[in-house]
């Protein structure tokens, strides 16, 4: 019997289930078709936080971030580096903690950036304070 694994749509938010023995980067949606895995961070809202934490078998890296601050600003490419770096073995998200405040409130995020590991719908780790992406991969990597 083949192993198999759950991964979350970033267009759709429909539950995919992927063979262990195949190239997830080239995963398919069963639904909208669309690529499971497009090498950038997907913005994750409301509505699809929790089918991402909940519902992927892949850890979720998670950049909690707002406009106005600068070093958000600063770690914005460096989050998506880290996206073709770490897919298609994590998933990479950003939340904008200005347009989803009750996401932020729930995680009692205080200072942004601030960068969340999830495994199993769970917090495994946090780290706040923009950082290179040498660094980056180091902390996620860590966790992984």
């Amino acid at each position: 019997m083949t192993e198999s694994y759950h991964v979350v749509c970033p267009s759709c938010t429909a539950t995919n289930r992927l063979q262990q023995e195949r190239p997830a980067n080239l995963g398919k949606c069963g639904r909208c078709k669309n690529r499971l895995f497009q090498g950038q961070p997907v913005n994750l809202t409301a509505s699809s936080f929790q089918s991402h934490i909940a519902c992927n078998d892949i850890p979720v890296l998670v950049d909690f971030w707002a406009a106005w601050c600068g070093p958000c600003q600063m770690m914005a490419p460096v989050f998506a580096q880290a996206a073709t770096s770490l897919e298609p073995k994590v998933r990479i998200a950003k939340v904008d903690t200005e347009a989803e405040r009750g996401i932020a409130a729930q995680f009692g995020i205080q200072s942004i950036p601030t960068i969340v590991l999830f495994k199993g719908g769970r917090e495994v780790a946090r780290q706040s304070g923009a950082m290179p992406l040498h660094a980056l991969l180091a902390w996620a990597g860590q966790y992984l």
